[in-house]
């Protein structure tokens, strides 16, 4: 899994991204080939609210929950 930080193009009604050439190469992308966005926007509070929700509560720590989210992923 590898995180990058994207531009939004407007592509007819559509936004698209370009996802780099350097990362197309190291996971190994093919056209045509299906993949898994996560979209987080930036100066978005979501992730923090939805991950902080739980502090105090839960017994996982945050790699755990980052080695599961990869093993639903792939």
């Amino acid at each position: 899994m590898t995180v990058i930080d994207v531009k939004l193009k407007k592509w007819g009604n559509s936004f698209g991204v370009v996802i780099p050439k350097e990362v197309v190469e190291k996971e190994n992308m093919k056209e045509d080939e299906n993949v898994k966005l996560i979209v987080i926007k930036n100066g978005s509070k979501a992730f923090s609210e939805t991950f902080g929700i739980g502090k105090g509560k839960i017994k996982k720590s945050g790699q755990e929950f980052k080695d599961e989210a990869r093993r639903e992923l792939y």
